[in-house]
């Protein structure tokens, strides 16, 4: 069982003990059904407006040799359905699950509230950003669906307190969660800033490269990054029986990790690569990723190489904090760049949901068993070989290293569009199937049945 979660054993007078399971019950499977609406949205943003979009930009870069022959407003709207579609959706689908008061009240209309805005909104900004239909209206609307989709949700996370989940103070993972949802807010506040910018003064729907850099180190360095550790800090240390972490380490990195993104936004790129790596440094070894575990790890329903995957994960992580060193101190570094941000966002960030999805959502969907755990091996392992590939390759070649890299990108792309398939597919089916209390009555129930014919 990857979590426990506290559910309302509360007896309302006049409810029979029955009634109140009943009751519970219902709402269970309310929430998984939530659950599973965001997650699948996520993974249709992630495969078409996110992956595909994204294959189709590279494949045209590379039949030009240059990263301008691609218009900014379609990379942006790649990067836009991958972060705020993909990864979004799945933060704001497994915290709306996770959040005790959601178990306990009605407040789970609002999360459905929620799902249909933010969807709406990112899936305004795709369509706008690609066809420029009406874009200086849409652009803003896109932009404030989302802010308040988000505040709905930030409404009933705000109301978390210890106690709602059986502690008598907020534990460390919670606070490091906390600060990576500020970071969520101040990301879709600066995007709306931009969207109403961008209408009011711009002839594209396309941020300016100047400041699209400072936005991007918001949004990875500045939410998905902490949350990632924070969800590390609560589940590695079960999954791959870890030392328990050090959590004054821990909350120096994030602190150190908030200076760094304050830099970039200030445009000391330098200065802010150093803070970032540094951060991540001290994360590994707060977490203990790399000492000698204290229990065997707990591999059973997913892939027994899962543990191998998630400290790949952080080596990524260390990789991009190198490149992005190195390109803050190149002129006309795109590549460097790009390069950083790829290993961020698919080595570290697409590597730990790939892992820790498939180990932790199909319990979360109604206690069902992964489809299959070959197809978690080779989605994990395609994307490690299409991430080094892309990596690679685009320092290779878009810095003037290797022309015949340029051959190379492509396959990165393909190969990573196959990985995010395979994800996909697994999670969908894995969601298709009956949970695994209703198939082990199956099994009982036809064993008999079988014994009963052979004799």
């Amino acid at each position: 069982m990857p979590n426990v979660i506290p559910i309302d054993m509360r007896q309302p007078l006049g409810e029979s003990p029955e009634q109140v399971f009943e009751r519970n019950k219902a709402r269970e499977t309310g929430l998984s059904r939530m659950l599973v609406a965001y997650i699948v949205t996520g993974l249709a943003f992630m495969l078409l407006p996110g992956t595909f979009l994204g294959v189709w930009n590279l494949i045209s870069i590379t039949n030009h040799r240059a990263a301008q022959s691609v218009s900014a407003a379609w990379i942006q709207a790649h990067g836009h359905a991958q972060i705020f579609g993909w990864i979004g959706s799945f933060i704001l689908g497994i915290g709306f699950y996770s959040i005790p008061t959601v178990r306990r009240t009605l407040a789970m209309r609002a999360g459905w509230l929620c799902y249909g805005m933010w969807t709406a909104g990112v899936l305004l900004r795709w369509f706008t950003n690609i066809y420029l239909w009406h874009w200086r209206a849409l652009l803003p609307a896109s932009a404030i669906l989302e802010l308040v989709a988000f505040l709905i949700f930030f409404r009933a996370v705000s109301k978390h307190e210890a106690k709602d989940s059986g502690k008598s103070k907020i534990e460390t993972w919670v606070w490091v969660v906390i600060i990576a949802t500020v970071g969520f807010l101040a990301a879709l506040v600066m995007n709306a800033g931009l969207a109403m910018y961008l209408a009011l003064r711009s002839a594209s729907p396309a941020i300016p490269p100047a400041i699209d850099a400072r936005f991007l180190v918001l949004c990875t360095w500045g939410f998905l990054v902490p949350f990632v550790w924070g969800f590390s800090n609560k589940w590695l240390p079960i999954f791959l029986g870890l030392r328990p972490t050090n959590t004054s380490l821990l909350f120096c990195a994030v602190a150190i990790n908030t200076f760094g993104v304050t830099a970039a936004l200030l445009g000391h790129f330098y200065i802010s690569a150093l803070l970032t790596f540094h951060a991540a440094v001290f994360a590994i070894i707060a977490l203990k990723l790399f000492q000698r575990p204290s229990a065997p790890a707990k591999t059973q329903g997913v892939h027994k190489s899962f543990p191998v995957f998630v400290r790949s994960a952080y080596a990524w992580l260390l990789v991009a904090g190198i490149l992005a060193i190195w390109a803050s101190r190149v002129e006309n570094a795109s590549g460097l760049w790009g390069a950083s941000r790829h290993a961020l966002t698919v080595g570290f960030l697409a590597m730990m949901v790939f892992s820790i999805g498939q180990r932790v959502l199909p319990a979360f969907s109604g206690m069902r068993l992964l489809f299959s755990t070959k197809l978690m091996f080779l989605a994990l392992a395609t994307l490690t070989l299409g991430c080094f590939l892309r990596v690679s390759s685009e320092v290779l070649a878009y810095q003037d290293y290797a022309a015949w890299a340029w051959k190379v990108l492509p396959i990165s792309a393909l190969l990573e569009l196959t990985a995010v398939t395979l994800f996909a597919t697994n999670l969908v089916l894995t969601f298709t199937r009956r949970p695994a209390h209703l198939l082990r009555q199956s099994s009982l129930v036809a064993a008999p049945t079988l014994q009963r014919k052979e004799s």
